[in-house]
């Protein structure tokens, strides 16, 4: 499936202020940050379209399991040139894999969604996205309340502190089209998913490890790779931080519960 876009600096501004960002980190004609084409290619079906957890009901790469229940589980990413903000931009998607597991709560499918974007006939970045696909309620050890007080320790050389709040998961889901209710609706998100809170979105703590490096390093990023371990809930105090070495760094996001519950390798160019 192929489709066109141009790049808009608008979400750009949007998801720089979300960030607390006193001005929009790149603008037209600039290169787009690591991850941040996640703002753009969005798709909005109607609202009859979607199912009782805020996701599409169908689709193209969406299987046919009972009670379904979607996770983003991480993904990788070559860059042989940053995309341009303003730019006509060529996106192809595919179907890279798919696997059929049996998990604790029923079964659980595994699928890569891989990304070709296209600039000026030349392939810019290519992307590959792991989702799982499971039957059931969340069987994941999390506590019973969130803790809104504890703080993390970390002793990277990079770190960036933040606080998620719900307001800024319902930004982040208006910025990337998510409906998915786990981020927004707290008695859903209990009673449905079995979480204790609402939930924090993956690709935002991957936005977050990437932020380091924007923040801190020079060189630009050739290739990044990202695993979403354990979730974290609104309210909770997290820190990203990342070691830099020769030729790229390690990166990860903790609470006080866990300290890898994201985690993240970037080379550089």
């Amino acid at each position: 499936m192929t489709d066109e876009e141009v790049l808009s600096a608008a979400p750009v501004a949007a998801l720089s202020a979300v960030l607390n960002q006193s001005k929009p980190v790149a603008g037209a004609g600039e290169p787009l940050p690591p991850l941040w084409h996640w703002l753009h290619f969005l798709r909005w079906p109607n609202q009859d379209e979607l199912g009782e957890d805020g996701h599409p009901r169908d689709g193209h790469f969406l299987p046919p399991i009972p009670h379904r229940q979607r996770m983003f589980a991480g993904g990788r990413c070559e860059i042989a040139e940053p995309l341009s903000i303003g730019e006509r931009t060529e996106r192809t998607s595919s179907i890279a894999n798919v696997a059929v597991k049996q998990g604790r709560t029923g079964e659980m499918v595994f699928v890569t969604q891989r990304n070709e974007f296209r600039q000026h006939g030349r392939t810019c970045l290519v992307e590959e996205q792991d989702i799982v696909y499971r039957s059931g309620k969340s069987a994941g050890d999390h506590p019973a309340v969130v803790d809104t007080s504890a703080t993390p320790q970390s002793d990277g050389d990079w770190q960036l502190t933040a606080q998620p709040d719900p307001a800024s998961l319902f930004r982040f889901s208006a910025l990337t089209a998510n409906a998915h209710r786990i981020h927004y609706d707290s008695p859903y998100v209990r009673d449905e998913e079995g979480y204790p809170g609402l939930v924090v979105h993956g690709p935002l703590l991957a936005v977050l490890m990437l932020e380091l490096v924007r923040r801190n390093e020079p060189r630009r990023v050739r290739s990044l790779s990202f695993r979403l371990r354990s979730p974290i809930f609104a309210g909770e105090h997290i820190v990203a931080s990342g070691n830099p070495a020769v030729d790229g760094a390690v990166l990860q996001v903790a609470t006080h519960r866990d300290a890898r519950h994201a985690t993240a390798e970037v080379t550089f160019a």
